[in-house]
């Protein structure tokens, strides 16, 4: 599946609440002291959010850092009976969206055996995952992120694709008009 417009994710984003994760991804890393204990289930959409606003106070001009903290389990949701490779489906469906860095951040967040002391912005990315595991920690609502996720689908659309938010001349993203052809 390969998600095409922001509203497409948003929507799989909203379908995360409620949901939670997959019984046998590990919670917290052998010797990382981080997360609950194994087994303990985490509400994904809450997750994403808490990962996602970790990832904006420790790296605010970060973007695409902070939207591959949004959506680093989506995969969860889009091939639910595959545990051990759920962020291969998220970044292939956000790749063309979101682009390739965003992408293979998702796709690495999970690996086991990547070594997160060649890069930074992964080691960040699974800090924040995590710590973002936290009960009653207010992240925001998921509407907050709507702007940042066009800028950085506006970042990344080809010219002529239709349907993709776009940036007006101030740098603001905008939307198709009815009709328009992109």
């Amino acid at each position: 599946m390969e998600l095409r417009s922001v509203e497409e994710l948003m929507d799989l984003l909203h379908a995360c609440r409620g949901a939670r994760a997959i019984p046998n991804l590990p919670r917290s890393r052998p010797g990382s002291g981080g997360g609950p204990p194994v087994g303990d289930p985490v509400d994904l959409h809450e997750h994403a959010l808490q990962t996602a606003a970790l990832l904006r106070r420790s790296r605010p001009a970060d973007k695409e850092l902070q939207v591959a903290g949004l959506v680093h389990d989506i995969g969860q949701l889009l091939d639910p009976g595959e545990a051990a490779g759920h962020a291969d489906p998220a970044a292939d469906a956000i790749r063309a969206l979101l682009g390739d860095r965003v992408s293979r951040l998702v796709r690495l967040h999970a690996a086991a055996g990547a070594d997160d002391s060649l890069d930074d912005d992964l080691a960040t990315l699974r800090q924040a995952d995590e710590s973002g595991r936290m009960p009653g920690l207010d992240a925001g609502v998921l509407e907050d992120w709507r702007t940042v996720l066009e800028l950085v689908a506006a970042r990344n659309s080809r010219p002529g694709t239709a349907g993709r938010s776009r940036l007006d001349t101030a740098g603001r993203p905008t939307r198709p008009q009815p009709g328009a052809v992109g």
